[in-house]
């Protein structure tokens, strides 16, 4: 692998990998799995006309075509949340804040849903490695993942179904802007394809009108896919979101 694509390998591990809602009083655990399709919809099925590996590459290619100031993913506060939002399903970015974690508040529309990772990871080509190539130098570094977790109100979702929300994204055309998330080294915006993702994503069915607090967790020690082509440090993140849910009208 070239010093060019290990450059973007670099940025993508310090970009969004971990979506963690710092922990709040847990409550009563979601053992009931009716419970838990109540409140998610499920990793195997489609949601809104998308699997949820086209939602993942879609959740990508938000991030890395957004300049970096602002940017979802280094939003200190929340205020960057409704940025470029449309549709029936909004993203919830990551963070490169590691394991001090941030706190977002956010006014999302009534009737939406929110789609998120726990933990990922991309790799994107910038010379002629093939998609197979990519996305096994990825998948150690999901493979090892340890403390997924995520609270909804206070209420948690089993692991064991976190640990089944394993997905992989279709290949997928990353566009890098002027000004856009650091690489280090920096290197050029362009068109970089393809590119692929790997990681533990939910999307959560839309919420009722008022006040909600998501609290997500995830890491992993790293991986390596060969001494000399593909190396990740360890990394984790920890984010709580602050949801206000608000009446749309459209009359």
């Amino acid at each position: 692998m070239s010093k060019k694509n290990a450059a973007w390998q670099q940025l993508i591990r310090n970009v969004p990998i971990v979506l963690s809602i710092i922990l709040m009083p847990v409550g009563e655990v979601l053992a009931d799995n009716n419970h838990y399709s109540d409140l998610l919809y499920q990793p195997n099925q489609s949601a809104f006309g998308k699997k949820f590996s086209e939602w993942s590459a879609e959740w990508w290619q938000y991030i890395i075509s957004t300049p970096q100031n602002p940017n979802p993913l280094l939003d200190p506060t929340g205020g960057y949340c409704t940025l470029v939002q449309h549709g029936p399903v909004w993203f919830l970015g990551g963070t490169t804040a590691g394991p001090t974690g941030v706190t977002r508040t956010c006014t999302i529309p009534e009737g939406t849903a929110l789609f998120f990772p726990l933990l990922n990871l991309a790799d994107v080509n910038s010379t002629n490695q093939p998609v197979s190539e990519l996305r096994a130098e990825i998948a150690g570094c999901m493979d090892a993942a340890t403390g997924l977790s995520l609270v909804v109100d206070g209420q948690a979702i089993p692991s064991r179904q976190l640990r089944e929300s394993r997905v992989r994204s279709v290949p997928f055309v990353a566009v890098f802007p002027p000004n856009g998330i650091p690489s280090i080294p920096p290197a050029p915006p362009g068109v970089y394809s393809p590119s692929v993702d790997d990681g533990f994503y939910v999307m959560l069915k839309p919420l009722s009108l008022g006040y909600h607090t998501l609290h997500f967790t995830g890491a992993t020690p790293g991986c390596n896919y060969s001494p000399t082509s593909f190396h990740s440090d360890p990394f984790e993140q920890d984010i709580t979101y602050n949801l206000t849910i608000v009446p749309v009208s459209l009359h």
